[in-house]
């Protein structure tokens, strides 16, 4: 596997894995993350592969697999205040959102992740309270449960994630 940054033609298969996952989601006792606004729009995609913030993970074979948006350097509002705890730590980081696999291959969410954390050696991440997938894979990946966020697209609490090196 490897990461590479979206272009527009990635954007059809991007969107056809957020259907997949947020399938996979409700299937998983998560159907409130994604699904009652089927996020991510379509025109957020496009938007974020020309703000250069969209990549995508492919396989051996050159067919992509996974996607997520990546943000290093500006202070995202998502994280501006965190509730029932604090970060780790105030310095510049990196954010991934919207990470999403097609279950091809085991350890895309891993891969993706780990790519993003060796970019900077300081990543912030949120999730669901009912994503106990992606739970497990923080966790295993040694992230700290920080706190809880509230994001703009809903009203579920976000469990907020920390990794500094």
């Amino acid at each position: 596997m490897r990461i590479r940054r979206s272009t527009e033609a990635d954007v059809p298969r991007m969107a056809e894995i957020y259907v997949g996952a947020r399938r996979f989601m409700a299937e998983h006792g998560n159907p409130n993350q994604w699904g009652p606004t089927n996020w991510p729009p379509t025109p957020l995609l496009y938007e974020d592969v020309a703000a250069g913030r969209s990549f995508v993970c492919v396989n051996d074979a050159d067919e992509v697999i996974g996607t997520f948006c990546y943000i290093y350097g500006e202070e995202d509002p998502t994280y501006r205040v965190i509730y029932d705890g604090a970060w780790l730590d105030d310095s510049p980081y990196g954010v991934v959102h919207r990470l999403a696999g097609d279950g091809s291959e085991k350890g895309i969410g891993a891969f993706c992740l780990n790519w993003a954390f060796d970019q900077c050696g300081h990543i912030r991440v949120d999730t669901h309270g009912d994503n106990v997938v992606v739970q497990n894979i923080l966790k295993k990946l040694g992230y700290t449960h920080t706190g809880t966020i509230y994001v703009v697209e809903d009203d579920f609490p976000r469990l907020a994630y920390e990794k500094v090196r």
